[in-house]
């Protein structure tokens, strides 16, 4: 099965499946595609599947013009209908692995795309599971699931292997095509062809460790360590804000420094589909061993409060101009989890937001990237159409919690009566007088 396998990716007539088309499952099928297999893409969202279909683009680390002429090509393709794959040599579960409302790891969509998989399994296929999540799902969930499903036998009829998603929206330089992949698979025939496949496919290195396991704890530690660092500084930046220091300052001073040194940077809280959860799920785990992530746990303590800090640092601004935040009219510039994306999940914004109303702010938001949101929690809203000096004259406070480019803030400094930059990204505006950081 091996011989074969490898022979079929270096001769291109592998069929590969993508099963999730989010920010993770659909720029790697496009990159599969590109590669030359043929590849089909499986959700259980229709308008995406449609979308796919008819090579209209929704996802920002996609080229508009790759996926319609992929689509044209006949190389990808979408569905709902998971029959089909017994179609593929090689799929990638590429779903969301989210918290639940007690902020514990929500796997059920893996769980539910093990399943449908498993009914459609055929021996000499490689299975891979992408999606974020704790340390022994793999062969403790997934590989229970597909040999039930099936009736095949993990590392004889089929393989198995974990290689965590690396996607950074927005990030100009490193795209799914060139980010170096970590491969761990539950044999070592499997991790062998489970990464030739990724090599044949990616120009990133592809590192292959001892199992499963050792590839969904490197995950968790690569966004452990920057949950880590980023509580560091969001503390050091609330000393530094009570000693009249910019923290800010003290970071450029820090990097300066060509070693031993990285420079994270304080905010409104943590967002994104990695770094808020990903401490969750190992905390989570480590229950099970009577073990407590004492410094993890600490930080995401602090990072978790950040929100409730930027409203209460928003209430002492509105003091100062003799305004209680009980009726204030509050405009937030950016409801994105970081700069020019329009992605919106988890992001510490919307939690600002719906901190203010707790208050009895008066919030309404601009977001030239994110017209309206809705998320798993409830919150929905809609952005203002345009950023004018009239609409910004018109609030007591104007919040700046993502650091858009594509917004003017020198118009918004010249005619807003207090600004709470928490990105800093009014820096470089030189009449300060109505600005304050975080």
């Amino acid at each position: 099965m091996k011989k074969e396998l490898l022979r079929r990716i270096n001769d291109r007539t592998i069929i590969a499946g993508v099963v999730g088309l989010g920010y993770v499952g659909l720029p790697l099928a496009v990159e599969k595609a590109k590669a030359g297999f043929k590849t089909i893409g499986f959700d259980i969202q229709g308008t995406k599947v449609d979308m796919v279909n008819r090579g209209h683009n929704y996802i920002g680390d996609v080229v508009d013009s790759d996926l319609a002429e992929l689509v044209k090509s006949g190389k990808l393709s979408a569905t709902s209908d998971f029959s089909f794959i017994k179609e593929v040599d090689f799929i990638a579960i590429c779903v969301p692995t989210p918290l639940d409302i007690h902020q514990e790891p929500d796997i059920s969509y893996v769980k539910e795309s093990a399943i449908a998989v498993s009914k459609h399994l055929k021996s000499g296929t490689m299975v891979v599971l992408e999606s974020t999540t704790y340390p022994g799902t793999t062969e403790e969930l997934i590989k229970p699931i597909l040999e039930e499903g099936s009736g095949l036998i993990c590392g004889r009829d089929f393989y198995l292997g974990f290689s965590p998603e690396r996607v950074d929206p927005g990030n100009l330089i490193y795209k799914t095509k060139n980010t170096p992949k970590v491969v761990g698979a539950c044999s070592e025939d499997g991790a062998e062809v489970i990464s030739a496949m990724y090599r044949a496919v990616l120009d990133g290195e592809v590192y292959t460790v001892s199992c499963p396991a050792v590839a969904e704890m490197e995950k968790i530690l690569e966004n452990t360590y920057r949950n880590v660092n980023i509580g560091l500084v969001n503390e050091i930046g609330r000393l530094c804000n009570e000693m009249g220091i910019s923290i800010w300052e003290v970071i450029d001073a820090a990097k300066t420094k060509p070693y031993g040194f990285q420079a994270f940077y304080p905010g409104p809280g943590l967002g994104g589909h990695c770094i808020p959860l990903d401490p969750y799920y190992l905390t989570w785990k480590a229950r099970e061993y009577g073990f407590h992530t004492t410094l993890i746990e600490n930080s995401m303590v602090i990072n978790d409060g950040q929100p409730e800090y930027c409203v209460e640092r928003a209430m002492h601004i509105l003091n100062r101009h003799k305004r209680a935040i009980n009726g204030a009219k509050i405009l937030m510039l950016g409801v994105s989890y970081k700069n020019d994306i329009d992605d919106y999940r988890e992001s510490p914004a919307i939690r600002v937001m719906k901190e203010l109303k707790k208050v009895g702010a008066d919030v309404e938001y601009y977001d030239p990237w994110v017209p309206e949101f809705k998320n798993m929690y409830g919150q929905s809203a809609k952005s203002i159409e345009s950023l004018t000096p009239e609409v910004v004259q018109g609030f007591d406070l104007v919040m700046v919690t993502a650091a858009h480019h594509n917004v003017d803030y020198e118009m918004v400094q010249k005619n807003a009566k207090a600004i709470f930059d928490t990105k800093n990204v009014m820096a470089d505006i030189k009449s300060r007088t109505n600005i304050e950081v975080l």
